[in-house]
């Protein structure tokens, strides 16, 4: 009986302060979301194949299909990269290769794995290929891609690079490890040596701050025939 009055007594005077009660209650819940928010803490929202994203494959089938079709032999069968591998940090992440360039487009890519700019060169156009990728030191993130660049700020000149496309695998060297602004990471669509540059933010800089490692090309190989050539 007491237990009850007790009970009851406490209801009554949750109502006769229920607004200042419910006005606490959503101010804490709104604090606790925003504080979440702004430590990206928030899990992003898995998220269907985009439209450019089924566009992306399509092209890359066809593209890969008509070189297949070819009575001229190329060694570059599949011009674009698949995945990356960093033998010092012992990850191997998914590449994506979106044709659009707006940001939205990118950004929803970012989700899936990392990103190769479409403004920057392939493996059958010889240049500098430009990746982008996530990092992220928080304790619990349920996608792990916006984990997939964590640590490259710490490779070092002659740590190698693999970058695989669907038949070779292209092994790069670092050369230069650099913190930039944002601004000053401009995509290079420069053609010529083939080089790999990589970017990702500093999470525990400002908003602004970027990693950048840049790598040239030391050797390709082919997955099927383990035909080495040395440049």
């Amino acid at each position: 009986m007491k237990l009850s009055q007790t009970i009851f007594e406490i209801y009554e005077r949750i109502m006769e302060r229920k607004a200042l009660f419910f006005g606490m209650f959503f101010a804490v819940m709104l604090f606790s979301y925003g504080f979440l928010f702004a430590i990206d803490f928030i899990p992003e929202p898995i998220e269907e194949e985009t439209e450019v994203g089924s566009e992306q494959n399509q092209v890359a089938s066809n593209t890969k299909e008509n070189l297949e079709d070819s009575d001229i032999e190329e060694e570059v069968a599949y011009p674009l990269p698949v995945s990356i591998h960093f033998d010092s940090l012992d990850r191997t992440v998914e590449v994506r290769n979106p044709i659009s360039r707006s940001i939205e487009d990118l950004d929803a890519e970012l989700l899936k794995g990392v990103v190769r700019h479409p403004d920057s060169a392939d493996f059958e156009d010889s240049g500098n290929i430009f990746i982008l990728g996530h990092s992220s030191y928080l304790p619990n993130v349920f996608n792990k891609n916006f984990q997939a660049f964590n640590g490259i700020q710490d490779l070092t000149w002659g740590d190698t690079i693999r970058l695989q496309s669907k038949d070779m695998e292209y092994v790069y060297r670092v050369e230069r490890v650099y913190e930039a602004k944002a601004s000053e990471v401009i995509v290079p669509n420069s053609r010529g040596d083939a080089k790999l540059t990589l970017a990702t933010c500093n999470t525990f800089g400002s908003k602004e701050d970027r990693f950048v490692v840049e790598a040239i090309l030391v050797s390709s190989e082919s997955l099927s025939e383990s035909l080495t050539h040395n440049y």
